[in-house]
């Protein structure tokens, strides 16, 4: 025969409150196990007796801060200054030129300008050279007859080459003699003289025309 149960032994009737308190149980050990965390890692921190070197732990890399940029430069404003005189006065050029095209333009041919020599300019180098009457060969006939061996010369063993200078004229006149080189004892006067009174020459000439041309002759004394 089956034993029936006391109301008051019955525990499912309480299970429902034994659930409820099992719950509550649970959340407040949850809280106190989160409080408790909490409490003990406060009351192991102590920060007096840390002593790693945080500077050896950051590496931090140098960086090279750029240069600031220069400062913009001011472009100087141009003002434009008007002119203080104001030409009023217009000039009209007129283009309106009729050519045709069997008009023909002459050349202008430009002619050298003609050389004017001077009446009293003497020449050096000409085209012509001066002549003396009957040539080289008259000349030399000329001095060996008119030209005197000076006594001094002759009695100190003087003996050489006298060049003298000398101008022929347009006409063929001889003048300004002089000695360009001399042997002096009395031979340098001789040759001008003989010279002087030479004949007349025939005159150089520059674009065939007598001018007046410097001559330079060597006059030889040579004992015998």
């Amino acid at each position: 025969m089956e034993a029936k149960k006391t109301p008051k032994a019955d525990l499912k009737n309480k299970s429902g409150m034994f659930l409820n308190l099992g719950l509550a149980v649970a959340v407040g050990a949850a809280l106190v196990a989160f409080e408790w965390k909490s409490f003990d890692d406060g009351s192991l921190k102590d920060l007096g007796q840390v002593t790693d070197n945080f500077e050896e732990l950051l590496d931090i890399p140098i960086t090279e801060q750029p240069p600031p940029p220069p400062p913009p430069v001011e472009q100087p404003i141009i003002q434009e200054i008007p002119d203080e005189v104001e030409i009023e006065e217009k000039i009209e050029v007129n283009f309106d030129v009729d050519v045709q095209e069997e008009t023909v333009i002459e050349e202008v041919v430009i002619a050298e300008a003609p050389v004017v020599e001077k009446a009293d300019e003497i020449f050096d180098v000409v085209e012509t050279q001066p002549n003396p009457p009957g040539g080289m060969s008259g000349w030399n006939e000329y001095l060996r007859k008119n030209l005197k061996y000076p006594t001094q010369a002759r009695r100190m063993g003087i003996e050489g080459t006298v060049i003298v200078v000398f101008v022929v004229n347009v006409d063929g006149s001889i003048q300004d003699v002089d000695v360009l080189r001399g042997i002096g004892g009395g031979c340098d006067d001789e040759a001008i003289r003989v010279v002087e009174n030479a004949p007349k020459w025939e005159p150089g000439k520059q674009r065939g025309k007598p001018v007046r041309t410097r001559m330079r002759l060597p006059i030889r004394f040579k004992l015998s």
